[in-house]
């Protein structure tokens, strides 16, 4: 029933999104014509696609999720907008990391590339992961869908009479591969199609929102690879919607085949978690270096690769299916406004092309000097250039033009903290702690930067915020961490702070750092072999860590083993000869 009640204003949604505006249509063939809806600018912030929209006037940066059911807001922004959320009692969430609790809030104002829309219905819940939510397959899949993020877009489009033609409309001569897809209904609104990996069937989900292509275990099992197999290596984990996490490996496979477009050698990630019906979500490496057109009335997708690195590979060529080398030039026109070169340059950077992306945010702040967002996108890529001053002289341009900017605010206390300048620090931190909405995801950064800023009470008051307002997100061991460490550094409600601890650690057992903050909690309490327990795990975890070495030297004093304290101390100080100081400063007597 509250799944039924949920899609029904979810199907409101998709309704009012027929509205857009369509524009003359394109003949492709004689009796097949392709329209356009609207063009909604995509911009790159990492990995992640950002669409830009407005919630009752307020601006809201939705990741591109062509794997999500529906479009999503997390609980805390729909709280930060002035939404009101409503339970759906007993649906929930599901994606990578685990699961959510579900509710439905409603938008009386939503806008989209200049295009606005009453009454539109967001599913609640999830991790914000620094954005207001998930762009999904209620506005997506209304009809059918171009996804160009090469050149900084998703089309909304309609054909007809395309039945038995082509839809790749912009390919000319370059090959074109298609991919039979499932058809989308009642319970399935995504974008599914048949591939094949070492020869194998596998069925994969196309999803922009994946910051890479996952290949699941029992998938991976299939086609004879596991995490033991010669050459598979260790690659961390997933997170996603809950506060979980799944382990992550990765393997170099013979090949992969996506509808003709073979590629050999690909190294593909795996992880330790199912699905569903795919066994394989192709991620944004994908969508960057190809342009697709998605058929969701004849269930086709057409692809032309545009060239670029995907599956961990930086081809030096591409070729067609007889060995001939391709042409992929870009024949499209250039970019012509601050717009368009900001999202070149967002490419750019996320290719790791970092001269282009500088030199297209040049042009981009050259066309428009008075938005302090494509400052912030060159600061960025100066400090991935190595090059730190030209980076802090465009933050401090930006917030000339926008002194209330929390995102440039935090971005500059780095900096000062870098420099171990915290009076200067504290300035931009104070300021962003005004300028952010209570609930917002941000306030997870400035309780980090207060803590590194020495000023725990400041700390502890943002975790509170962020973890009464984040109620399942996957951020929540790292708040129970850090509020636990505020008050082992406060030397109050030590009580508290071990519940904190305890559900960090549970939450990611072995973690290095929450194990190093329960030790202070104990040698704060004096529980000398408990907090010794702690470090001793910490340290078999990251043996290098001065502030758990020199801690551990003060407990082992307290129990007698002078020996191994000396020794734990005089590590400590080859690796941080101002370790000392740090715990003179915490009231920690060695």
């Amino acid at each position: 029933m509250a799944r039924a009640i949920v899609q029904r204003e979810l199907d409101r949604a998709m309704f009012i999104c027929a509205l857009f505006a369509i524009t003359p249509s394109q003949a492709i063939a004689a009796q097949c014509h392709i329209s356009k809806y609207v063009d909604i600018p995509v911009t790159m912030s990492g990995s992640k696609p950002i669409v830009t929209a407005q919630i009752e006037g307020h601006d809201a940066r939705f990741i591109l999720d062509s794997g999500a059911y529906y479009s999503t807001i997390a609980k805390a922004t729909a709280l930060e907008y002035g939404l009101s959320v409503h339970k759906a009692e007993g649906a929930r969430l599901v994606g990578v990391g685990g699961d959510t609790s579900l509710g439905v809030a409603l938008a009386n104002k939503f806008s989209i590339a200049g295009v606005t829309l009453p009454h539109v219905a967001f599913g609640v819940g999830g991790s914000d992961m620094g954005y207001a939510g998930l762009l999904g397959q209620d506005i997506l899949g209304i009809a059918d869908v171009e996804y160009d993020l090469p050149h900084g877009f998703v089309r909304l489009m309609k054909g007809r009479d395309c039945k038995d033609q082509g839809m790749a409309y912009w390919a000319g001569s370059r090959p074109m591969t298609v991919v039979k897809l499932a058809a989308m209904q009642d319970g399935q609104r995504h974008t599914l199609g048949t591939i094949s990996i070492n020869g194998k069937t596998i069925q994969a989900m196309f999803d922009s929102g994946a910051s890479s292509s996952l290949l699941t275990l029992a998938a991976a099992r299939r086609i004879g690879v596991t995490p033991t197999t010669a050459g598979v290596e260790t690659d961390g984990f997933a997170t996603g919607l809950g506060q979980g996490r799944v382990r992550q490996w990765k393997a170099r496979f013979d090949s992969i085949d996506i509808g003709g477009e073979a590629i050999a050698k690909p190294w593909i990630g795996i992880m330790d978690q199912s699905l569903g019906e795919p066994d394989m979500l192709i991620g944004i490496d994908f969508f960057l270096t190809h342009r697709i057109y998605v058929d969701n009335h004849n269930h086709r997708m057409f692809v032309t690769y545009e060239g670029g690195p995907v599956f961990g590979l930086k081809p030096r060529g591409a070729v067609d299916s007889k060995g001939m080398r391709l042409d992929l030039s870009d024949q499209t026109n250039g970019p012509t406004t601050a717009l368009g070169f900001s999202q070149r340059g967002a490419i750019h950077l996320t290719h790791g092309e970092n001269e282009k992306a500088i030199a297209d945010f040049d042009r981009a702040v050259s066309l428009s000097p008075n938005e302090p967002q494509y400052l912030l996108q060159r600061a960025a890529a100066h400090f991935d250039s190595h090059r730190p001053l030209l980076g802090a002289a465009d933050i401090d341009r930006a917030l000339l033009l926008a002194p209330h900017n929390a995102e440039a605010r935090l971005a500059r206390a780095r900096l000062r903290l870098d420099a171990d300048d915290h009076a200067a620090a504290l300035v931009d931190l104070k300021a962003a702690d005004s300028a952010l909405a209570s609930s917002s995801d941000m306030r997870m950064r400035l309780a980090a930067m207060y803590g590194a800023a020495d000023v725990p009470e400041a700390a502890l008051a943002n975790y509170e915020q962020w973890l009464h307002s984040h109620p399942e997100d996957s951020g929540r061991a790292s708040a129970f961490n850090g509020r636990c460490w505020a008050r082992a550094l406060m030397n109050t409600s030590l009580d508290k702070a071990i519940e904190d601890c305890n559900a960090a650690v549970r939450l990611r057992p072995g973690e290095a750092s929450y194990l190093d903050s329960r030790a202070l909690v104990h040698l704060r309490r004096g529980e000398w072999n408990k907090a010794l327990a702690d470090y001793d795990a910490a340290l078999a975890a990251e043996p290098r860590e001065a502030w758990s070495l020199y801690a551990r030297a003060i407990v082992e004093r307290r129990l007698g083993r002078s020996a191994q304290a000396d020794a734990d101390r005089a590590k400590a100080l080859s690796i941080d000869s101002h370790i000392e100081v740090r715990a003179k400063r915490y009231h920690i007597d060695a």
